[in-house]
């Protein structure tokens, strides 16, 4: 019986895509390299393929096709796996429409915003040869994806080297800048470390603001699911480490409000994130297929860990905001019965049990 392999449809596409852009670059590249003077002096420039800052206004095609463009059989192989593994799950969950969207708005924004970047950099004194950068691979998407996972399964936890190595999904953006970096600094990747910051800040921004998100709880009267995620679990903040969340939250939060006085974003409204929060148990509970293990036998023990994971985070969210708005009662003082009688009303003993109630222990989740 013939081996098939199931490949959603816009995965598919990206993916030869990505294999037949890569190999016409490289084809090209060889008939362009120059032996005279007894060697190859330097990689030939090829404008039509891959994006090129001062050369950009006669290939403005190149917005899209220098992302599915890899410079050797290493970042072919690397971003194939990006797009094989990460595009079939993110199909299947979003569909083959808001995946395709995704996909484009990740390409094609980070690009045209590091034009400028290398037109700038090109004036500088020493620095007359940035303008004719090579910008190409697909260091974005991979950004792009991690962000979505992010969103979709922050809990999961991916286990390599046969478990020894073992890191939650909600750990990867932040890695995945770290890494890419510290090469751009001390091996002069300095592409793929502006790229990758450039991909996460663009899908993080569409995935928060913009996209049409499903609605799993049901609440929906437009028919087209919700727009953004309101969520606090998928703040901008929490897409690091919890240390370096307070300092990074309270520029983000400056920002956010500069964008919403100049009529740029719309403000989240209460209900707005009260829904976000929904969404997030909606979908722990919804048991999203697990990655990479969803055929294995232990993929339903790891399916309801990662729901219980999820909804104790989002039960600590939720805690927080009702503490925080009972606050400002309590500052009101004791109503004048509770006052001569020492009483306290049956319904702030039932939230103050509830607020005490919910506790998060990721170790031993």
């Amino acid at each position: 019986m013939p081996l098939r392999v199931n490949i959603p449809p816009a995965t598919r596409f990206f993916l030869v895509s990505l294999l037949a852009l890569s190999l016409l670059y490289n084809i090209a590249r060889w008939r362009e390299l120059d032996y005279t003077a007894g060697g190859v002096q330097t990689t030939p420039i090829i404008p039509y393929l891959t994006l090129v800052p001062s050369r950009f206004f006669f290939y403005p095609w190149t917005l899209v096709t220098a992302t599915l463009v890899e410079q050797n059989i290493f970042t072919v192989l690397l971003n194939a796996a990006t797009i094989f593994y990460g595009g079939k799950y993110l199909e299947r969950a979003w569909g083959s429409r808001e995946f395709s969207k995704f996909i484009v708005a990740a390409t094609v924004i980070p690009n045209i915003a590091i034009i400028p970047i290398y037109l700038v950099w090109g004036i500088l004194p020493g620095q007359n040869n940035r303008g004719l950068t090579q910008i190409c691979g697909g260091v974005s998407i991979q950004a792009s994806f991690l962000v979505a996972f992010k969103q979709l399964v922050p809990e999961h936890t991916v286990a390599i080297f046969k478990g020894l190595v073992k890191m939650r999904v909600k750990h990867f953006p932040a890695l995945f800048l770290l890494l890419n970096t510290l090469s751009g600094i001390l091996i002069g990747t300095d592409t793929a470390a502006i790229l990758a910051w450039l991909g996460l800040l663009t899908s993080w921004t569409y995935l928060r603001f913009y996209k049409q998100q499903p609605d799993l709880t049901g609440t929906s009267t437009s028919g087209l699911g919700i727009k953004g995620d309101a969520s606090e679990t998928f703040a901008f903040a929490c897409l690091f480490p919890d240390v370096m969340q307070p300092p990074i939250a309270f520029v983000a939060d400056q920002i956010y409000a500069l964008l919403v006085t100049v009529h740029v974003l719309k403000p989240f409204s209460e209900d707005d994130i009260a829904s976000g929060n929904q969404q997030v148990l909606a979908r722990g509970e919804a048991g999203l297929p697990t990655l990479l293990n969803s055929q294995r036998g232990g993929g339903s023990r790891g399916k309801r860990e990662e729901a219980e994971r999820r909804r104790a985070l989002a039960l600590k969210a939720l805690d927080q905001r009702l503490q925080n708005a009972s606050a400002g009662r309590v500052h009101a003082g004791p109503s004048s019965l509770e006052r001569s009688t020492g009483a306290t009303s049956p319904a702030a003993s039932t939230r103050q049990a509830m607020l005490g109630g919910t506790t998060y222990n990721p170790d031993n989740a």
